[in-house]
């Protein structure tokens, strides 16, 4: 018997291994079993705090962060509100006048017409919130908002999980790469506390940040850092 595309979604991520991917890969797939589950969404996007801001992170179409643009501008919008609220909300259609005009005629203007935004939650705080997309008016039924509540669930631990193990996989990376390459990480830290105007903390936090996002040894990007700030600083006869 074929499985249901709920069934197959949870299965996937029951057996989603974090450690495999990035933060952001794990979105990615997150969302992409998202619109397989729920099938009214034509489009997903996932708001996270990126860089303490609140942004599209990951989504199936490119249209999403466009109109989640007009969420961000003004601090209004149906997934900002599951995000802090921790609820569901429900544009019925974007047609009708109501909450979140700017949103609304955002959504309108590229062809949605109902959007369902649902908050991810795991161990009571709020990791994200999925924004729905719907180009039929009234797209989402009661059995819709239920399926997408339970699947927003699971998907939030995922979500968690995939956090907590970069977390971790940070301070590994401050116990053991340090050990081993500490010379040129300090360099590479000093070179972005003296750019960036930040705390050696800070500094270390930006090389992390940016060798997980490239999926790189971090020894690698404080290489690439120091690499380039020596070659600024060389004489124009040196070159």
């Amino acid at each position: 018997m074929t499985e249901s595309p709920l069934g197959e979604s949870f299965a996937a991520l029951s057996q989603f291994f974090v450690g495999d991917r990035t933060v952001e890969e794990t979105l990615t797939r997150v969302s992409e079993l998202a619109t397989t589950a729920i099938e009214p969404a034509d489009f997903i996007g996932l708001t996270t705090l990126v860089e303490g801001r609140r942004r599209t992170a990951v989504f199936t179409d490119p249209l999403s962060p466009q109109i989640d643009q007009a969420q961000y501008d003004t601090g209004d919008g149906p997934c900002l509100h599951a995000f802090e609220t921790g609820k569901v909300v429900l544009v019925s259609s974007t047609r009708e006048d109501g909450p979140y005009p700017a949103f609304r005629q955002a959504a309108l203007d590229h062809g949605i017409l109902s959007t369902l935004s649902v908050p991810l939650i795991a161990n009571h705080a709020t990791v994200g919130a999925m924004n729905m997309y719907s180009r039929t008016e009234d797209g989402f039924s009661e059995s819709n908002r239920e399926i997408a509540g339970l699947f927003a669930g699971h998907a939030a631990v995922v979500l968690a999980n995939a956090m907590a193990y970069w977390d971790a996989h940070n301070l590994s990376l401050r116990l053991h790469e340090s050990m081993d390459f500490r010379s040129i990480i300090e360099q590479a830290k000093g070179v972005l506390m003296a750019t960036q105007t930040c705390s050696a903390d800070a500094a270390f936090d930006l090389l992390t940040a940016a060798s997980q996002r490239e999926n790189v040894k971090l020894r690698v990007i404080a290489q690439r850092i120091v690499d380039r700030a020596t070659s600024a600083a060389k004489p124009e006869t040196d070159r």
